[in-house]
C-alpha cells in the first residue's frame, strides 16, 4: 500500500464536517479510486461504490426522480448497499458517464443521509452535458500522480531524511554529499518510473523492470483509447498532438510547433484538440510571456506554448525507447533534458502554479516564471554539468533585478547561493 498525500485530504474533509460532496478529478490511473477505497475501509461501516463505466446499467438508477429515497431504492434493487444513515459512504466513480448523477449531488447533499464522494477522469471535456451542476454542493480536489516526496516514501525513505532536505532548502545550506547522492539516485529512478501508483508499486516490489515498462505502455494505450472514445470528430487531431508531445519536448527549445504536425497547421485548427488533452488531465500547457509583468495572463502570447505530459515516467517510456537504464545511471541530459524539464513542469502543476515560460525574441529564454511575493521568480532547468552557465538568466537579472524575487537554477549539483540560487532538481518539491 502506497502512502499518499491524498489520504490526508480525505481525512481533513471528514474532520471538517463533510457537508459537501468531495469531487476528485484528474487523469486516469492517478490513484483516485484506490485512495477512496482505503479511506472508506478505515472510517466507514458501509461503503457503496458505483462505477458508471464498469456497470453502465447503474446510470438507470438516476433516470427518474432525484430524491435520495428514490435513488437509494433504485440502487438497492441493483444489489448495491446497505445504505445505513450516518454510516455509509457512497462513491460515484467515473461520474462523467452519468450526468443525472452529477445533477443529483445537490439533493443527496441537501438531505444529508450519507457522505458522498465523486470521481471523474474526463470531467473537463464535457462530452455529456449536465442539466444542472451542483454549484455550492461540491468541494473539488485535483489528484495528480505521486510526487517525488511520495515516491521517496515508496522507496522507504524516512521523514527524517526528507526533513533534512527541507531544512537545507529553507536555510540554503548544502546537503551532506552522501545524502545528496542517494536522493539523486532515487530522483533518476523517478524520471524513469514516474508517479502512476500501479507503476510505482510494481517497480518497488518486482525487480523485473520490463513489467514496469509494460504497465506504462498499458496506461498510454488507455489514454489513446479515451481519445478514440471521447474526442468525437477531433480524435484524429488529438491523437496527432498526443503522439507528437515526446518529440516536441525532445527539442532544445521544447516549444510545441504546430507546423511540425502538418504543413500549414494553424492554431485555429489545433487549439481545441490541444485543450482536450489539457482538460482530460493528460497534458499541461506552459504559455509564453514576452514581458516581465504581472499578472502573466495579461501579457501572455497563447500562440506560443509548450506541452508537457502528466507523468514523466510515461514520457520516458514513450521517448527514450530502451534507454531508461542510461538515465538511472546518471545521464539525465538525454533528449535535451526533456525529462528533467517535464519533471519540474509536473511538480509545479501539482502545486497549482500556472506554467509560463519567458522568451524575448529567442534571445532570453527562461524555462519557467511564476509570481512570488508580488515579484517574479525565474527558473532554468539544467540537466548537464555546465549548469553554472546561464546567459539568459544573467541577462534577465541585469535588466529586471528589482522585479525578480528569486533566480533559481535546478541542476545536478548541491545547494549553493550567489546571485543565483542553485538547487538540486529534486528540490522542486519544496518550491
Amino acid at each position: 500500500m502506497l502512502k499518499r498525500k491524498l489520504t490526508k485530504v480525505l481525512e481533513n474533509w471528514l474532520k471538517s464536517g463533510h457537508e459537501k460532496a468531495l469531487l476528485l478529478t484528474g487523469a486516469r490511473q492517478v490513484g483516485k479510486t484506490t485512495a477512496v477505497r482505503e479511506f472508506a475501509g478505515k472510517f466507514y461501516k458501509h461503503f457503496v461504490e458505483v462505477n458508471f463505466v464498469k456497470n453502465p446499467i447503474a446510470k438507470r438508477a438516476f433516470d427518474g426522480g432525484l430524491s435520495t429515497a428514490e435513488i437509494v431504492m433504485n440502487l438497492s434493487a441493483m444489489g448495491y448497499g446497505p445504505f445505513n444513515k450516518g454510516e455509509t459512504l457512497i462513491f460515484l466513480d467515473e461520474i462523467q458517464e452519468c450526468p443525472n448523477a452529477r445533477t443529483a449531488i445537490k439533493f443527496l447533499v441537501e438531505e444529508g443521509l450519507f457522505d458522498i464522494i465523486e470521481s471523474g477522469s474526463l470531467l473537463g471535456i464535457n462530452y455529456k452535458p449536465v442539466a444542472s451542476y451542483p454549484v455550492g454542493f461540491e468541494e473539488e480536489v485535483k489528484v495528480f500522480p505521486l510526487d517525488f516526496e511520495e515516491f521517496l516514501w515508496a522507496r522507504n525513505i524516512g521523514d527524517e531524511v526528507i526533513g533534512r532536505l527541507r531544512d537545507s532548502y529553507q536555510n540554503l545550506q548544502p546537503i551532506p554529499d552522501f545524502i545528496h547522492q542517494q536522493i539523486s539516485k532515487f530522483y533518476r529512478e523517478y524520471l524513469v518510473v514516474g508517479g502512476m501508483p500501479e507503476v510505482v508499486q510494481k517497480f518497488v516490489t518486482d525487480p523485473d523492470f520490463q513489467k514496469t515498462l509494460k504497465l506504462q505502455k498499458n496506461i498510454l494505450t488507455t489514454y489513446r483509447s479515451d481519445i478514440t472514445n471521447y474526442a468525437g470528430n477531433q480524435q484524429v487531431l488529438v491523437k496527432r498532438i498526443f503522439d507528437a508531445m515526446p518529440s516536441e519536448l525532445g527539442k532544445e527549445d521544447k516549444r510545441f510547433v504546430l507546423a511540425n504536425l502538418e504543413k500549414g497547421a494553424s492554431l485555429r485548427k489545433y487549439e481545441d484538440p490541444t485543450q482536450w488533452l489539457v482538460d482530460a488531465g493528460i497534458a499541461y500547457y506552459s504559455i509564453n510571456t514576452r514581458s516581465f509583468e504581472l499578472p502573466f495572463e495579461a501579457v501572455e502570447n497563447r500562440r506560443l506554448f509548450k506541452l508537457y505530459m502528466v507523468d514523466t515516467g510515461l514520457l520516458c517510456s514513450n521517448l527514450l525507447k530502451n534507454m531508461q537504464f542510461q538515465v538511472m545511471n546518471g545521464d539525465i541530459s538525454i533528449n535535451e533534458g526533456a525529462l528533467t524539464e517535464n519533471f519540474v513542469a509536473a511538480t509545479l502543476s501539482a502545486k497549482q502554479i500556472p506554467l509560463h515560460y519567458y522568451d524575448k525574441k529567442s534571445r532570453q529564454e527562461l524555462d519557467f516564471v511564476f509570481p512570488e511575493n508580488g515579484k517574479i521568480s525565474i527558473i532554468e532547468v539544467k540537466s548537464g554539468d555546465d549548469y553554472k552557465r546561464h546567459a539568459s538568466m544573467d541577462a534577465a537579472i541585469r535588466e529586471h533585478k528589482s522585479e525578480i524575487e528569486r533566480a533559481i537554477v535546478l541542476c545536478k549539483g548541491n545547494v549553493a547561493k550567489d546571485d543565483v540560487l542553485y538547487l538540486p532538481q529534486y528540490m522542486s518539491m519544496f518550491l
